[in-house]
């Protein structure tokens, strides 16, 4: 079968929103080309070996499998990240936190580092992606599961940031210690009812990294019970949840930190996707519970 033949098939079987996409990141992956090759070598034929082994990626893809865990990597920030089944594969609308994070540090006078946290880290992904652009600063990246927190250690050596990110095993704040200037959270935060089966690609998910509880915020009340002692007094907090429940994580941030400016933030695309509070040097500590 030639290059097209595959491609077209392909399509065909995995159906679903991007079936292009997702045929030529895997036939790419196969072959260790790049989409112009593909575009440029239609009319060529594919070895059996190859075709054999997309036609094994392709049946798992028809099934619902996300196409970063056949391929076992996907891109943020422009950065490329290992992924495996024990991590949430990493959101272009996770982006959004990021340019939040990196806006308040350049807000910094000039040469300031920062002191960040990123908890729930999975792959490392965001603590990668700040690392990389803001090379005074240091971050802690914190998970509970220790699967996780391998992969993530794996993405900060890839990228050569052993020096300023430093992987550590805790419960939401737990494991880390000391005052940040910025804390960052992408826990899980779909509602434990909600949570689809297969073949939505969340469903070969870790459900650790999706299961929100009842109504999607139990790890963010358990985050923000912690927050107050940890945060900085001119420090930010941003925080990722969904549309439908943005409004409630909101109320649940501004009593854990009253007199912080607390607002809702939309992602790239435009739904409200983040919780940004920031801290005013005058702030009240509030006390830790």
């Amino acid at each position: 079968m030639t290059v097209d033949g595959a491609l077209v098939e392909a399509r065909r079987r995995i159906g679903g929103d991007s079936p292009g996409t997702d045929a030529r990141l895997l036939l790419a992956h196969i072959l260790g080309r790049d989409r112009a090759w593909l575009l440029a070598h239609g009319d060529a034929l594919l070895a059996p070996g190859a075709s054999a082994r997309f036609e094994h990626l392709i049946s798992r893809r028809a099934l619902g499998v996300p196409v970063a865990y056949l391929t076992g990597e996907a891109w943020f920030y422009g950065l490329r990240f290992e992924v495996t089944r024990d991590v949430l594969v990493p959101r272009p609308e996770t982006e959004s936190l990021v340019d939040r994070v990196l806006a308040f540090a350049h807000a910094r006078p000039a040469g300031a580092g920062l002191r960040i946290c990123d908890v729930g880290t999975g792959s490392g992904a965001i603590a990668v992606a700040l690392a990389s652009r803001l090379p005074q600063s240091s971050v802690d990246a914190i998970d509970v599961s220790p699967a996780a927190l391998a992969v993530a250690e794996r993405n900060v050596k890839a990228h050569r940031l052993e020096g300023r990110v430093r992987c550590t095993r805790g419960d939401v704040l737990e494991g880390s210690s000391g005052v940040y200037d910025c804390i960052a959270a992408n826990l899980p935060y779909v509602p434990a009812a909600l949570i689809p089966g297969p073949p939505d690609p969340l469903a070969f998910e870790p459900r650790a990294a999706l299961d929100g509880g009842p109504d999607g915020l139990t790890l963010y009340r358990r985050l923000l019970r912690r927050v107050p002692e940890r945060l900085a007094a001119d420090g930010m907090l941003v925080l990722e949840a969904a549309p439908p429940t943005i409004g409630a994580l909101a109320e649940l941030t501004r009593a854990a930190l009253p007199g912080a400016r607390v607002a809702i933030a939309p992602d790239a695309g435009g739904s409200d996707r983040l919780i940004v509070a920031e801290r005013g040097a005058g702030e009240r500590e509030a006390p830790a519970s």
